[in-house]
């Protein structure tokens, strides 16, 4: 396996350059780049409510989807901007599968290392969203779609910023998504499983507790089949709540309005 170590860290500035801002019915979006890696620049989204604080704060990681208009940060803008009126702010990040083209252009070879990168901006986006003012440290909330989820539970693992987490269609293996493309022949596939396995979530879910977890799966999911979703739930230790909807891999409105009312009483707002 390649030897790179899953816990590091850049610790270059996080360089925040505000693009610009508008603000409705007292709730303020603002959209933003920051410096996530050495060499990688994501943009940003940071919804804020009025006031000085303290606000609970929530990272939403959308979803991949490219045949999906909102397979980028602009996911859970609405949600962002309804937990705001709760109490809440939120920032909505870029991720590697922003980018529609990205799961033909990656390849296995380069899925660990770029893996073991994910993880670290997402913690970077952490150190983001506490830097805000009025940011409560305490009441840390982490929603993630899909690959969101899935990154989310490694960084969580290491990081133990969050409080609680909301776990929207994740699968518990990486080549689950990876061994779709580019074909492997079997021995190829065997080590390509083997040189992940140290990354896959089902390995690392366990390490959220004591946090909260809410998963949520559609039973229509041609992506997480009911094994797999039960796998990965039945590996997370309690406190933890597994919902299911008559939905696909997108889920649907009754996930949306479930996650809110669970994430309101989370951040006891």
């Amino acid at each position: 396996m390649e030897s790179i170590h899953l816990n590091q860290l850049s610790t270059c500035s996080l360089d925040v350059r505000w693009i610009g801002e508008r603000s409705t019915n007292g709730i303020t979006t603002s959209n933003l780049t920051f410096q996530a890696a050495m060499r990688q620049r994501r943009a940003a989204s940071l919804v804020r409510p009025e006031g000085d604080g303290p606000f609970p704060v929530i990272l939403y990681v959308h979803w991949y989807e490219p045949a999906a208009a909102n397979s980028n940060r602009t996911q859970f803008l609405e949600e962002a901007q309804t937990m705001a009126q709760c109490g809440a702010m939120s920032l909505l990040i870029e991720a590697a599968w922003s980018d529609r083209e990205w799961f033909l252009k990656r390849t296995q070879q380069d899925d660990y290392a770029a893996s073991v990168s994910q993880v670290s901006e997402l913690r970077r986006a952490i150190d983001l969203l506490l830097a805000q003012p009025g940011a409560d440290a305490r009441r840390v909330a982490y929603v993630g779609h899909d690959f969101g989820a899935m990154y989310g539970v490694v960084a969580g693992s290491l990081d133990r910023r969050p409080s609680c987490y909301v776990l929207m269609a994740g699968t518990p293996r990486f080549p689950d998504w990876f061994l779709y493309y580019p074909e492997l022949q079997e021995d190829e596939r065997e080590a390509f499983i083997r040189q992940m396995q140290p990354l896959d979530p089902i390995g690392h879910v366990g390490r959220l507790s004591p946090a909260p977890i809410l998963f949520q799966f559609g039973v229509h999911d041609p992506h997480v089949p009911l094994g797999r979703a039960t796998a990965f739930a039945d590996a997370a230790d309690e406190p933890k709540q597994v919902q299911t909807y008559e939905a696909g891999h997108a889920l649907n409105e009754q996930a949306k309005q479930d996650r809110m009312a669970w994430l309101r009483q989370q951040l006891a707002i």
